[in-house]
């Protein structure tokens, strides 16, 4: 009689102990899924981070069986991201000039001084590119996390319903009005990385060397530059449009910081971009999008609380 509750017990913790280990492997093959839905709704690092964090503590919490993992896991993150999206709205609309999401960096080669987690590493432009992100953050939190969770990851009306604690009806309605924004305003499609990489660097050299012609050849004709400087870094407060405009912004920056400069491209948001670093640290990102081969979206990070994590020894 004695043996039996010993043998319970051992049973017990036995199959607590399975439960974990699925639960870790569950999390494990959707990390990826859960940082980019926390990033894209966020904008911010950190606060993905943070995000998936707390995706994985209240994952392990459960108890009951769950028959869709991955559905679970997505809607425990946008539930938190969204909570940390209404928890900054008032510091988002209070901050000096243009916001934009913070670089991520992502790809499998190694960049001295920035650690990519391998799920990070994975994400695809498709999911993260700076374009999208922008256009995102355009939208309402439910319109976002509606499009991203049905656009992106391909999950169907029920499953995002649930997510955003709705009715089928109204998710299609955020969905419709999200895809009609985001297609009015994002790239049609993202390009390779080598074609990306090869306009970049036309755009670069053009700048660097002070070639008008040669870098309103690589501009579209509707390409807009937005620069974020979070009021402590020098940043146009709003968005500047047009070659002519662009170029002579880009040129003067040149001419004023290119001597103390040094550019270093490095994979961001799935795709090539340039980083500048003065005295060791990285003070200035670019990243762009393209629209026919050309540069449609110049966009400029030079707010140091947004480049924190890109910091590290130089390249090469």
């Amino acid at each position: 009689m004695a043996q039996g509750p010993a043998q319970d017990d051992g049973d017990g913790a036995a199959a607590g102990a399975g439960v974990e280990l699925s639960r870790d492997a569950d999390f494990l093959a959707h990390r990826g899924m859960v940082f980019s839905i926390a990033y894209d709704l966020t904008g911010i690092v950190a606060d993905a981070e943070d995000i998936t964090q707390e995706t994985y503590l209240r994952w392990r919490a459960v108890r009951e069986p769950v028959a869709n993992p991955r559905a679970y896991l997505a809607r425990i993150a946008t539930r938190q991201a969204l909570n940390s999206v209404r928890s900054t709205a008032r510091r988002r609309e209070e901050y000096p000039g243009e916001w934009l999401p913070e670089p991520l960096p992502t790809g499998t080669g190694p960049t001295p001084g920035i650690t990519v987690d391998p799920e990070t590493a994975a994400l695809t432009a498709a999911e993260v590119s700076t374009a999208m992100l922008v256009v995102l953050q355009a939208l309402s939190g439910p319109e976002r996390a509606a499009f991203i969770l049905h656009e992106v990851f391909g999950f169907g009306y029920p499953e995002v319903a649930e997510a955003l604690d709705a009715g089928q009806p109204a998710v299609r309605q955020l969905v419709h009005r999200a895809r009609e924004r985001v297609q009015a305003g994002a790239p049609g499609s993202v390009p390779d990385a080598a074609e990306h990489r090869a306009v970049v660097g036309r755009f670069l050299e053009a700048t660097l060397t002070g070639r008008i012609q040669a870098l309103l050849d690589v501009l579209a004709p509707d390409v807009v530059l937005l620069s974020d400087g979070g009021g402590k870094a020098l940043a146009a407060l709003r968005p500047v449009h047009g070659p002519e405009k662009v170029a002579r912004l880009m040129l003067g920056l040149a001419s004023k910081y290119s001597a103390g400069a040094v550019p270093e491209f490095l994979e961001l948001n799935g795709l090539p971009g340039v980083a500048f670093r003065e005295d060791g640290a990285i003070t200035t990102v670019f990243q762009v999008s393209l629209a026919g081969g050309r540069v449609s979206g110049v966009y400029s990070m030079r707010n140091p609380d947004k480049l924190v994590h890109l910091q590290g020894p130089p390249v090469g």
